[in-house]
C-alpha cells in the first residue's frame, strides 16, 4: 500500500507539472486576445476606422526579435490615418506580462542612407520628480526631434492631456529594414487628444 501511495503521489506530480503551465498559457493567451479585442473596441468608440488583420502578417515581426522574449499578439489597420498599423506586442519574464502598443508609420525614407537614431519623449515637472508635466522635450535625431519640439500645436496637446498615464514612456524607433518607425508606448486605452497627438508625431516621421 505504502508503495501504491508512493506512485500516486509521484503520478500526481507529474500531472501537476504538466497541467498547471497548460493552464497558465491557455490564460495568457486569453488575457492577449482581450487586449486586442479591447484596444480594438476603443478605438472604434474613438470614430477611429480600424479592422482587425489575420495572423500571420508579415508586419507583426517589425522590431521584434526572437531573444528579446517579444511577442506580437496581432495587428490593427487604421484607414485615413498617419499611422498604418498597431501592432500589440507581449513581453513575458519570470515576473510576468507586460504590454506595449508599436503604432507603424511607413515610410520610404525611413530605407534612405541617413542612418536614423531612436527619439525619445522627456518631461519637465514643475516641482521636479513628482510635479506637474509643464513642458516637453524630445531628444534623440537631430531633425526628428527638432521638428517634434518646434510643434508648438502638439506639445499643447501631450502637456495638457494627462502624459502621466505612460508608466514608460513614448519611444520612436527606426526600423529601416522594414521602411517603417515604430512608435511604442505602454498598453494604455488613450483618449482622443493623445491619439491625436500620435497621429501628429506619425505625421513628422513620414516627413523624417
Amino acid at each position: 500500500m505504502e508503495n501504491w501511495g508512493s506512485i500516486i503521489g509521484v503520478l500526481f506530480a507529474a500531472l501537476i507539472a504538466i497541467i498547471l503551465p497548460l493552464i497558465a498559457r491557455r490564460r495568457k493567451k486569453e488575457e492577449a486576445t482581450n487586449k486586442m479585442e479591447e484596444l480594438y473596441q476603443h478605438l472604434r468608440e474613438l470614430g477611429v476606422e480600424a479592422s482587425l488583420t489575420e495572423k500571420g502578417d508579415e508586419r507583426e515581426k517589425i522590431g521584434l526579435a526572437r531573444a528579446s522574449g517579444q511577442k506580437s499578439e496581432g495587428l490593427i489597420d487604421l484607414e485615413d490615418r498617419n499611422i498604418d498599423s498597431i501592432n500589440v506586442v507581449s513581453i513575458s519574464t519570470q515576473y510576468g506580462t507586460r504590454y506595449f502598443i508599436d503604432y507603424l508609420v511607413k515610410g520610404s525614407h525611413i530605407m534612405g542612407e541617413r542612418v536614423l537614431k531612436k527619439t525619445r519623449l522627456t518631461r519637465k515637472k514643475s516641482p521636479p520628480l513628482w510635479g506637474k508635466v509643464v513642458a516637453i522635450d524630445w531628444k534623440g535625431d537631430d531633425a526628428l526631434a527638432q521638428s517634434l519640439n518646434l510643434d508648438y500645436s502638439l506639445e499643447d496637446k501631450l502637456v495638457k492631456a494627462d502624459v502621466n498615464a505612460f508608466e514608460g514612456n513614448i519611444w520612436i524607433f527606426p526600423e529601416p529594414k522594414h521602411g517603417y518607425a515604430r512608435i511604442r508606448t505602454d498598453y494604455v486605452l488613450l483618449s482622443a487628444a493623445i491619439f491625436e497627438a500620435l497621429s501628429s508625431i506619425a505625421r513628422h516621421i513620414k516627413s523624417w
